[in-house]
């Protein structure tokens, strides 16, 4: 199990846009990817699921990456959210 915590700074949190691409890349991995935000997780692989934490500027959230290829997955993925938000 890989996780590392993300700090939001996107001024308008977690919307569409960056949700989306999150979602995309999350696909690629066979690996189980969550996003955790104070009590609640959603599937990575899963737009509606991460657009429900409503993670807003400055809310950390941890990615919990597990599986086969999740040091790859954690990676991209770190690559990804400092690109997008």
């Amino acid at each position: 199990m890989k996780q590392f915590d993300f700090t939001i700074t996107d001024k308008e949190g977690i919307h569409a846009r960056p949700a989306g691409i999150l979602v995309a890349e999350a696909k690629k991995f066979v690996s189980q990817i969550t996003i955790k935000k104070d009590d609640k997780q959603a599937d990575a692989k899963r737009m509606f699921a991460i657009m429900s934490l409503i993670a807003k500027q400055g809310d950390t959230v941890t990615v919990i990456c597990e599986g086969e290829d999740e040091d790859a997955a954690e990676l991209k993925l770190k690559e990804v959210l400092k690109q997008n938000l």
